[in-house]
């Protein structure tokens, strides 16, 4: 894969991906979701175990009373663009990023 990559004005840049999103620090508060043009990631409820429950659509999801709360998750990584927008405004820093030139294709 190529390191350069360059800006409209030919400044040099490189895209970070959102790879990863770790459960155990996510409040699940939405910044990220609500920044991404792309919808990389999205809301998934949890249960006391730790448990992925599935993808919340918004509506009255309670997992027949099993979800303990809600955290977001990768589940496009592809999409991805490494603009590093999610990453601006997570309160909780648990976002793990890598750089284009590390990715394997």
């Amino acid at each position: 894969m190529t390191s350069h990559f360059f800006t409209r004005d030919g400044s040099t840049w490189m895209p970070q991906y959102l790879t990863a999103i770790d459960a155990m620090t996510c409040i699940g508060c939405g910044r990220c979701f609500k920044v991404c043009s792309r919808e990389v990631m999205h809301l998934h409820g949890i249960d006391e175990s730790g448990e992925i429950l599935g993808a919340c659509d918004g509506e009255d999801d309670d997992f027949d009373g099993e979800l303990s709360r809600t955290i977001m998750v990768v589940d496009h990584a592809g999409r991805c663009i490494g603009c590093g927008a999610c990453a601006r405004v997570c309160p909780k820093n648990c976002q793990t990023h890598v750089a284009a030139d590390k990715i394997v294709a």
